[in-house]
């Protein structure tokens, strides 16, 4: 319970009644959701410094990392899995096409379409900064049953779909 005359006094001039609220913060949903927000926050801060050394950043990895499992896939496709716009993936490949790490060729039977794959040296930085990746996890999950590990992923997942599908409506 949150006591509104408390907290709002300075803001509210009015006579605020010492009636009690519920606040958005009282709820379990509530509650899971800013939990998993700060989980994925220090993950990627924890993340950022842990990768510092190889002079790449979360967003390159998740580009890297796709291109190690999708090799060739065109960059509609990888910001499509990435969940971003392509002024997004027009920022970040540059960078990583400059420092030798991917490269972009014509597909064979459409001109139009640039496919994405990763150089030798970008699949042993990405092999490298997956083990980084890896090490992070275990770490953080390794006092987790397999069983929680699977809820949260199983809810993370129809979280998702339901905000997939309600961006897409």
């Amino acid at each position: 319970m949150f006591n509104h005359e408390h907290h709002c006094t300075a803001m509210n001039k009015k006579q605020v009644t010492t009636e009690q609220h519920h606040f958005p913060w009282d709820h379990p949903r509530f509650r899971s959701w800013i939990a998993v927000a700060r989980a994925c926050q220090l993950m990627q801060q924890t993340l950022t410094r842990e990768l510092a050394h190889l002079d790449i950043k979360p967003p390159h990895l998740d580009i890297l990392i796709n291109l190690y499992r999708f090799d060739g896939i065109t960059q509609q496709e990888l910001a499509r899995k990435l969940l971003v716009g392509r002024s997004n993936m027009s920022m970040l490949l540059p960078q990583l096409e400059k420092r030798g790490l991917i490269e972009r060729r014509g597909d064979e039977r459409d001109k139009r379409v640039l496919r994405l794959s990763l150089t030798p040296a970008g699949c042993t930085l990405t092999e490298e900064a997956m083990e980084i990746q890896t090490a992070l996890i275990e770490k953080s999950l390794t006092g987790s049953p397999i069983e929680d590990c699977m809820t949260v992923a199983q809810s993370m997942e129809r979280i998702i779909a339901i905000l997939l599908k309600e961006g897409s409506d």
